[in-house]
């Protein structure tokens, strides 16, 4: 089964497509202001446009992995990811704390999905 690579890059691809399974590599806001609602809003935005990009939507998802900088943030960026998930088709999800990238970010989230 082959595989394809979406804006790949020397150390790692934005998406992976094998078979019918997309997988998304990890997501962080393009412009990491202080705010874990608009980052959030920001990652979504991008995981729809590579999930479109990759045959495949929201509707799809498989499973999710959310780290927040700080677990404080968790019901800001629940209240944005709630009103985005597709209604009745959503995925296993996890949601943890952890040291990110950079202290900018306080979001980050990968998916996988079916196409």
């Amino acid at each position: 089964m082959s595989l394809t690579r979406i804006e790949a890059g020397p150390r790692m691809s934005q998406a992976v497509i094998h078979g019918n399974t997309v997988y998304l590599a990890g997501q962080v806001a393009d412009d990491p202001v202080p705010s874990v609602a608009e980052q959030t809003k920001q990652i979504l935005a991008r995981i729809d446009r590579l999930l479109v990009e990759a045959g495949s939507d929201k509707s799809k998802l498989v499973s999710a992995n959310i780290w927040l900088s700080d677990i404080a943030g968790f019901a800001e960026m629940n209240a944005v990811w709630d009103g985005w998930v597709s209604k009745g088709n959503s995925p296993a999800r996890a949601t943890v704390e952890s040291k990110l990238a950079t202290p900018d970010y306080l979001v980050e989230i990968m998916v996988v999905a079916a196409r």
